[in-house]
């Protein structure tokens, strides 16, 4: 069926290479910075990743719907407007960056050139964005593929060589750190920019039709501004939890550098090894993301109805013994890192959180290929907000702690997987339970 095997199998490949690569390098920062140097990495990366996130301005989402809906000859004109808005948005957003980085207390904790280097990502992960946008729009899942791998391999192959052959202190070992993350990025940024410059090239070459500017930019904005929204809703909650995690540990009579460590066991450590299987989520979404988007341009509800199915079964047949086997082997998984019975209790007691994470990932898919990014908008903010409710109420209490956090991360991501769930299934009229299909033949 035509979820797209091929580009699946590319992107999960080399997903998974790239996942183990993952592992080693969180087993390097691990031994290198240690835990307390470990929590101080954890809880920069969701400031980075915001920027991250602002960069992309979600042009690769808008770009590859938008690609995969439209004929080939509107393509040109297509990455005509989207490279003339990334231009405009990189100059505007750069500029306030440069303003206020100076001033955001998050990066004070750190060495001064880490704000710096922070501003390199804003052009490298906005013109990325476009190259990612239209190969991912063309399923050609090959070039992601690739360009996932060498992200990892370059960063594995620089800690390695730096921690191998030179001693640092705990500040300078984290700027290394980031400066390699975000070396890796410049290294996807020039592969792709690279090989979409030859592919742009030969675009030129086939006849082409025009579409009027104001409606490329409406289609790119109808995605990109929602998405943009949710994903710096998301961020900036990913950004504030580990201050709210940490702030509620505390609270529950824990040391501020207990509370960052248990912190760096729970992120580099737990979740690490847990979402070691979401690489088969993460290509899934790539893949479906244009696939559902053009089914449902053609309003092909039978094809959109046997793709959930596929993809529910696909995730509960890897997700249920990959969480059963991190259940059983908890502690020689986590040993790899610390030895410490606490990561292997917070991976024992997170596993619905990585389940049905496994499953949120696809679904949100579904939700932007159907249109429908107002409601995972909606669905992110109730389970987020449920979350650090339970994270401040519970988790800052003595006799609870870090369970209290265990709860409320686990609550979130069940939430977030039901309500994502029944929206897809109530958009393409399947019911719930997978049985007696409804067959629509026009929107609702």
């Amino acid at each position: 069926m035509a979820i797209y095997y091929k580009g699946i199998f590319f992107l999960a490949a080399s997903a998974f290479l790239g996942e183990g690569i993952e592992f080693l390098v969180n087993m390097i920062l691990a031994r290198e910075l240690g835990k307390h140097g470990l929590g101080l990495y954890m809880s920069i990366l969701p400031s980075i990743f915001l920027v991250v996130l602002l960069s992309s301005f979600e042009l690769q989402v808008s770009i590859s719907k938008f690609i995969a809906e439209k004929e080939e000859r509107f393509h040109r004109n297509i990455l005509y407007h989207a490279i003339t808005i990334t231009i405009i948005f990189t100059c505007v957003l750069f500029l306030l960056a440069t303003v206020m980085m100076p001033f955001i207390p998050v990066f004070n904790s750190y060495h001064p050139y880490v704000r710096w280097l922070v501003l390199i990502l804003i052009p490298v992960i906005s013109f990325t964005s476009v190259a990612r946008g239209y190969f991912m729009g063309k399923n050609q899942m090959g070039k992601i593929a690739v360009s996932n791998f060498l992200r990892k391999t370059f960063q594995v192959a620089i800690l390695f060589l730096f921690f191998r052959f030179f001693a640092f202190n705990t500040e300078a070992a984290l700027l290394i750190a980031i400066a390699t993350l975000i070396g890796s990025e410049i290294v996807v940024f020039l592969y792709l920019i690279l090989t979409f410059i030859v592919q742009f090239q030969q675009l030129k070459r086939i006849p082409f039709s025009n579409l009027n500017r104001k409606v490329v930019r409406k289609n790119l904005m109808a995605v990109s501004v929602p998405m943009t929204s949710m994903r710096v809703f998301t961020a900036l909650c990913g950004a504030v939890q580990p201050f709210l995690i940490k702030a509620a540990l505390v609270h529950s009579g824990l040391t501020h550098t207990l509370a960052t460590e248990q912190f760096g066991m729970l992120m580099g450590v737990a979740i690490t090894i847990g979402f070691f299987p979401a690489f088969i989520a993460h290509s899934l979404m790539i893949v479906l993301i244009p696939a559902v988007s053009k089914a449902h341009s053609e309003k092909d509800y039978s094809s959109l109805q046997k793709m959930l199915n596929q993809v529910m079964k696909l995730t509960f047949f890897y997700g249920v013994p990959a969480v059963f086997i991190f259940y059983l082997f908890a502690g020689p998984l986590t040993s790899l890192f610390f030895h410490s019975s606490s990561a292997a209790v917070f991976l024992q007691m997170l596993w619905p959180f990585f389940l049905f994470h496994f499953f949120i990932m696809p679904l949100q898919a579904f939700l932007i290929g159907l249109g429908l990014i107002k409601d995972t908008f909606i669905h992110a903010i109730w389970a987020t907000l449920i979350s650090f409710s339970i994270i401040y109420l519970v988790g800052s209490l003595p006799e609870w702690g870090m369970n209290g956090v265990l709860i409320a991360m686990n609550t979130s991501s069940v939430l977030l997987a039901l309500m994502h769930y029944l929206t897809v299934c109530k958009k393409i009229g399947v019911s719930v339970f997978m049985r007696g299909v409804i067959h629509k033949t026009s929107e609702r």
